[in-house]
C-alpha cells in the first residue's frame, strides 16, 4: 500500500511543479496552446494540420476558465499524469509488482518529453494519455477477452486518433501484434 501512496504523492507532486512554475516564469502562452485556442474557437472536425481533439480541450477550459494561464498548464498536466496513471497500470499488469510499475513511471519522468516539454499543451501531450490507454486496454483485451475491453480499446483508440493523426501507427502496431497473437493460438 505505501507503493500506491507513494505513486499518488508523485502524481500529485508533478501537476502542481510543472502547474505553478509555468505559471510563476513564462509571461506568454505556447505558441501550440495559443494556436489550440485560436483552433477552438472555430472548431471542425479536423484541421490540415492536425484533428480536432487538442483544440476542442482547451476550448472546454476556455469555457470554464476564461484566460488563465495557469488553467492552461493545468489541463497539461493532467494529461501527462493520466498517461502516467495508466503506465503505472500497464506495468503492474506486466510486472507483477508495484515497486517496478512505480520505477517504469519515475524513469519516464526522467525523459524530456514528460517533463520540460509538458506545459506547451499541443497534440503531442494530448495524444499521452490516449497512447498509454490504448497500450492497457490492447493487453487487457488479450488478457482478458472481455467485451468491456473492446469496447474502452475503440473508444480510446477513436480519440487518440482525433489527437494526433500519427496516432495511427500505434494502432498499426496493435494490428500486427494481434495477428500474430491470432496465429500463434
Amino acid at each position: 500500500m505505501a507503493i500506491n501512496r507513494l505513486f499518488y504523492y508523485f502524481l500529485f507532486t508533478h501537476l502542481v511543479i510543472w502547474t505553478l512554475i509555468p505559471s510563476v516564469t513564462n509571461h506568454n502562452l505556447p505558441l501550440d496552446t495559443i494556436e489550440a485556442l485560436a483552433w477552438g474557437s472555430n472548431l471542425d472536425w479536423g484541421f490540415n494540420k492536425h484533428p480536432p481533439l487538442s483544440a476542442l480541450a482547451v476550448k472546454v477550459f476556455y469555457q470554464i476558465f476564461g484566460s488563465q494561464d495557469w488553467a492552461y498548464y493545468f489541463l497539461s498536466q493532467l494529461f501527462v499524469i493520466t498517461a502516467f496513471y495508466f503506465v503505472f497500470k500497464l506495468s503492474k499488469e506486466i510486472l507483477n509488482t508495484e515497486k517496478y510499475a512505480l520505477i517504469s513511471v519515475l524513469l519516464l519522468e526522467g525523459i524530456y518529453f514528460y517533463n520540460f516539454t509538458t506545459p506547451e499543451f499541443n497534440v503531442n501531450v494530448c495524444m499521452m494519455p490516449f497512447w498509454a490507454m490504448a497500450s492497457y486496454y490492447a493487453y487487457k483485451c488479450l488478457k482478458n477477452n472481455l467485451t468491456k475491453d473492446y469496447i474502452i480499446l475503440g473508444i480510446v483508440t477513436s480519440l487518440g486518433f482525433l489527437s494526433k493523426y500519427l496516432f495511427i501507427y500505434l494502432l498499426i502496431g496493435i494490428k500486427i501484434f494481434y495477428i500474430f497473437y491470432i496465429k500463434k493460438k
